[in-house]
């Protein structure tokens, strides 16, 4: 029996995972991570907040947040909106739109209307994107990323803690690495580092109380952290 896919939701936090089609390798040399890091940035930054990734040669994780509706900008268009109008009132004039004679529009049926960032939509298209970019480049002609992608509702704080731990930790147990904190694509020197970032660092931060918590909880073996029942396979 296939697992029930859930549906995206606003204002929730999400453990987002895909892999490889048959454990296919996702990427396969430095500047694949950092595309797929650039493309993340476009399509998930305007519906989601991160606050931790990991990126493995054929598997990925995030924890993010999904921005409340009102936190969604709209998705932009060549039509900018007239000045003094709202966003909110923007929309495209089509043939069978008529003008009102004490000004503005009048609504019909045909008048479409602007549209936000689809959440589960926009991680479709960073998984399609890149996958088009890998076929192109070494001539593939099949899918790459497991669908529908996987999720998983985090619902609380002792969750969200056990996660951004086994989702930095995930390299050394799938044998990627001996140190998790040496490998280079997980959040976890982010979270550390005093650099700019959009990273929700603070937030992760604070849940761990301080950084030298964050540290030493990182360090504790996968089995006395607590969080067994939050590995995926």
């Amino acid at each position: 029996m296939s697992q029930k896919i859930i549906p995206i939701e606003h204002d929730k936090f999400y453990h987002i995972y895909n892999c490889g089609i048959n454990g296919e390798n996702l990427f396969h040399e430095k500047a694949n991570y950092i595309y797929f890091l650039e493309q993340y940035d476009k399509y998930i930054e305007p519906i989601a907040e991160t606050f931790a990734w990991c990126l493995m040669p054929n598997h990925i994780h995030f924890l993010v947040r999904i921005k409340d509706e009102n936190e969604i900008s709209f998705i932009p268009r060549k039509n900018e909106p007239l000045s003094g109008q709202k966003a909110t009132d923007r929309v495209i004039l089509t043939p069978t739109a008529v003008a009102n004679p004490v000004g503005g529009l009048i609504e019909t049926d045909n008048l479409k209307k602007d549209k936000k960032y689809n959440p589960s939509n926009q991680f479709s298209h960073l998984f399609n994107s890149y996958a088009q970019s890998i076929n192109k480049k070494h001539n593939r002609h099949r899918g790459l990323f497991e669908r529908p992608f996987r999720r998983i509702w985090v619902d609380s704080e002792k969750y969200y803690k056990n996660l951004v731990i086994y989702i930095h930790n995930n390299p050394v147990h799938h044998n990627f690495t001996e140190n998790f904190e040496t490998y280079p694509w997980t959040s976890y020197k982010s979270i550390k580092s005093q650099k700019p970032t959009k990273l929700k660092r603070n937030d992760v931060i604070e849940w761990f109380d301080d950084i030298d918590n964050f540290v030493y909880l990182h360090k504790l073996k996968n089995n006395d952290s607590g969080f067994d029942k939050y590995i995926i396979e």
